[in-house]
């Protein structure tokens, strides 16, 4: 098992001046500790369920860019790109610009999107679920012909591209891994099938049963679903000073035993580097083992 940081307080609690440090402080220690992937949600403000929407948010790939220059070998991607907020076009060339900067570790991380108020405050278009599901399928088919170099052009419901060039192309070929986002038995998980090389999944109870029913999909469109990544989105909380790692561990191993490759966690005390720094020294080179014993 490998883990993942989830930025979710990128910007720290910090003034606008300190940000752009102490984001450089925490993104280089994570790489140094032995996270293999470091992920930013993509909201405009803070999601009410994380803190207060006034706090500091920055956008994802401009984010996404500074922590690319600042590190050298981790994974980049958002968890996850809603739909709704670029045109597939525009979302394919800002994470082919990120693989060609960051020397092919971008992933492209998208879903039918949720809401954190921004989209109402801002004024932006904000389809019902139904259409953002097929709004995301058609993403991922542009998203994939803008990889393919074959220029083929797409007309959907929700978009059009008349020629999909993408110059330069991606340096992760035949492009970067797609992550998709969520869980869902109808719309999702048929998707993840059909065209996810990583997806994020809830941890909980029904966590087994959408693993077996994710391979009986792959079974239908004729994949093996050991070719996808399968991760989840959790909480490391190792304490202030490392005393809730064993808590920590015994959940990632539940994780690791339920089918689990990646977690990509938030960082209880980000603004400090300590916990990471713990993670490093004692949960990262434990877990490092659990996919080894399954």
């Amino acid at each position: 098992m490998e883990l993942g940081l989830h930025l979710t307080n990128y910007a720290m609690n910090s003034p606008a001046d300190r940000i752009g440090p102490g984001l450089a402080e925490v993104v280089r220690t994570a790489e140094a500790s032995g996270f293999a992937a470091i992920a930013v949600g993509d909201h405009l403000w803070q999601s009410p369920w994380l803190g207060r929407v006034e706090q500091n948010v920055l956008e994802a790939y401009s984010t996404l860019s500074f922590i690319a220059a600042h590190t050298s070998k981790v994974a980049l991607t958002s968890i996850v790109s809603g739909v709704h907020y670029r045109h597939p076009a525009m979302l394919a060339k800002l994470v082919t610009s990120l693989d060609v900067l960051s020397g092919g570790r971008a992933w492209l991380g998208i879903g039918a999107g949720t809401s954190t108020g921004d989209v109402e405050g801002y004024g932006l278009p904000f389809p019902p679920l139904g259409d953002r599901f097929d709004m995301l399928e058609e993403t991922l088919e542009i998203c994939l012909r803008m990889w393919d170099e074959t220029e083929n052009p797409f007309a959907g419901r929700h978009f059009r591209v008349d020629r999909p060039l993408n110059a330069p192309q991606s340096v992760r070929r035949p492009h970067p891994p797609i992550l998709i986002g969520g869980d869902g038995e109808k719309r999702t998980l048929p998707l993840v099938a059909k065209y996810a090389d990583v997806c994020s999944l809830r941890p909980g109870p029904d966590l087994p049963r959408k693993i077996e029913l994710l391979h009986r999909l792959c079974a239908d469109v004729g994949r093996d679903a050991a070719e996808i990544r399968k991760t989840c989105v959790f909480v490391f909380d190792v304490g202030g000073r490392g005393e809730r790692v064993d808590q920590l561990l015994g959940a990632l191993r539940t994780l690791a035993d339920t089918g689990i490759d990646m977690v990509i966690g938030r960082v209880e005390g980000i603004d400090g580097v300590t916990p990471l720094e713990v993670i490093g020294r004692e949960v990262i080179p434990v877990v490092a083992e659990f996919g080894a014993r399954r």
